[in-house]
């Protein structure tokens, strides 16, 4: 059986960081993601898919994601049952995620932002003097390279 499930879209609200009474960190958020087709009066419609994220991942989506933000998501599709305040039965099905990444591109502050030029991050980028030489491909002769005779055998 196979339960895998991948969706890009935009957080609709601030994602909210809780502890678990053992103290694992988990994070509640929700997605609006496109359905790519319009209704009848024109308008597009919208898919909102909840969203749980639990320890480092938690971490990561409630550090660098807010409302607004253009995020990816995959992992697998769950549904639990509770009691509400007023003791009716209810189903929630979210989405846990394993994997969440940025889509948009990297502003100033190091969070996504759309229309940004995405920097090099410094660990990357080396001044200009200091960058390698391109390869030169054609400084070789051709006799660097010799004709191998396989008898057509395969070599496997």
């Amino acid at each position: 059986m196979m339960n895998v499930v991948a969706i890009m879209g935009r957080l609709v609200s601030d994602p909210q960081l809780r502890q678990t009474t053992t103290g694992k960190s988990v994070a509640s958020f929700r997605i609006a993601c496109d359905r790519g087709r319009r209704d009848a009066n024109g308008q597009s419609q919208a898919d909102f898919l909840d969203v749980v994220a639990w320890e480092r991942t938690a971490e990561f989506v409630c550090r660098y994601f807010h409302k607004g933000s253009l995020i990816a998501v995959d992992g697998r599709l769950q549904s639990r049952s509770y009691q509400d305040k007023t003791g009716a039965n209810r189903t929630a099905i979210e989405i846990v995620a394993n994997n969440v990444n940025f889509t948009g591109e990297r502003s100033q502050g190091g969070a996504p932002a759309m229309n940004a030029p995405a920097p090099a991050p410094a660990e990357y980028s080396r001044p200009a003097a200091q960058q390698p030489a391109a390869p030169a491909y054609s400084a070789g002769s051709n006799d660097d390279f010799a004709l191998i005779e396989d008898e057509g055998d395969l070599p496997f």
